[in-house]
């Protein structure tokens, strides 16, 4: 934690550097840098205070296994020890070792085992008759939930959960407290984990380093009337250019948003030319999620170009443009840009060149959490099924239904 000097100032006007979103323009003044931003007073205030929120997590541990968390530095890539062979009960639910950076997997015997060393648990499990919340499955406690989700006992194992469902790449990718909140709620459960989970996120370094303040003042909204349907309204834009330039050469995003479920699709690319934008919209679009209504766009020329007004004439797709000058007609995906922008810094290396294949996680992580607007998962709005995530508890059999007349034959 080497911070360097500051004053005592109060809070300056512009105490924080932002990632900033640059629209579809190439000048050099728009670029948009995936840094790390700038200390200043406030800011150095801020580190201070998540430093604090560390040392002040150790009460979420037993006494036999305390917060040694190393301050200096949370490593987002934490090492996942793929040791499971093909047991499939040890291949999903992990249990961190006295390093702080090693995930192991445990199985369910292990967390049973747990749940039996914990005190209050115990009370619960032998006076189970008094306490309707709960029930016992195959010798664990299990909070009435639908679907029904097992309890987590105290100790290292709470902190382990938050630190997979929020600094992972495939499973958290550094989202907010209430994305957090929800994806950890509806598989785990233990009591005051909704004030457990948001000390955790200020404590998270990576975050307060990357993720910009969004103070706007006061105003009238106008916002655009919502389509009728999914895939009735989209809106795309290319972000960038993006320094540094990735080893793959990668130096700008293209991502479409739907405006009903706010499902976002997202790809790395080399150029904003119009040949990207129609590969991109024919091969990541159409052929995988089907084709659209209506399309909203800026006025760049990657978009104006004929190549790209003739395959949207062609296939029947009415296209919007926004009004020049005012981004904030297209405001959904660049409120996405000014998102995806931290996340991936903070999932990135110390000299962010891989940002590209960081953005596959953001991404994921963004469509399989719950939106704050809508309050639903953009994932389950387009695919009808609630997203999986790669440490979550699945059962070991599958059960197929066998239909009786084919039993007769």
């Amino acid at each position: 934690w080497d911070i360097p000097p500051v004053d005592n100032g109060s809070n300056d006007e512009d105490d924080y550097t932002p990632t900033k979103s640059a629209s579809t323009q190439t000048d050099d003044y728009m670029k948009t840098k995936i840094v790390a931003p700038v200390i200043t007073r406030n800011y150095a205030k801020r580190i201070i205070h998540a430093k604090q929120q560390v040392a002040e997590r150790s009460d979420l541990h037993s006494v036999d296994c305390t917060c040694e968390m190393d301050t200096r530095k949370r490593n987002v890539d934490i090492e996942i020890v793929q040791s499971c062979g093909t047991h499939y009960n040890q291949c999903h639910t992990p249990v961190v070792t006295n390093d702080i950076q090693q995930i192991i997997p445990f199985t369910w015997e292990q967390l049973k085992e747990a749940q039996h060393q914990d005190e209050e648990i115990n009370n619960i499990i032998n006076d189970i008759r008094n306490h309707k919340k709960y029930f016992i499955q195959d010798n664990m406690l299990i909070k009435k939930a639908y679907p029904p989700i097992p309890v987590i006992p105290k100790g290292r194992i709470r902190s382990d959960m938050m630190k997979i469902y929020h600094d992972t790449p495939a499973n958290g990718a550094h989202f907010g407290r209430d994305r957090t909140i929800n994806k950890i709620q509806q598989r785990y459960f233990w009591p005051g984990m909704i004030s457990d989970i948001r000390n955790f996120i200020k404590s998270c370094l990576l975050c307060s380093q990357n993720n910009p303040l969004r103070r706007k003042p006061p105003g009238a909204l106008k916002p655009i009337k919502p389509p009728d349907g999914i895939r009735q309204l989209l809106t795309m834009d290319f972000h960038g250019p993006i320094t540094p330039t990735t080893k793959n050469g990668n130096k700008y995003i293209i991502s479409l948003t739907d405006v009903l479920s706010k499902f976002i699709i997202t790809k790395a690319v080399r150029d904003c030319t119009a040949t990207t934008a129609a590969r991109f919209f024919i091969y990541e679009v159409i052929l995988k999620y089907g084709t659209p209504k209506c399309i909203l766009t800026d006025n760049g020329t990657h978009f104006t170009a004929r190549m790209m007004t003739e395959l949207l004439k062609q296939i029947g797709i009415t296209h919007l443009y926004s009004t020049p000058y005012h981004p904030m007609t297209n405001g959904q995906i660049e409120r996405f840009n000014a998102t995806m922008d931290a996340k991936i810094a903070a999932l990135s290396n110390e000299k962010r060149t891989n940002w590209d294949e960081k953005l596959p996680f953001v991404t994921f992580n963004y469509n399989t959490t719950i939106h704050r607007i809508t309050t639903q998962i953009p994932f389950g709005l387009i695919h009808d099924h609630k997203p999986n995530f790669p440490f979550d508890q699945q059962q070991p059999l599958v059960t197929l239904s066998q239909d009786p007349e084919h039993k007769t034959k």
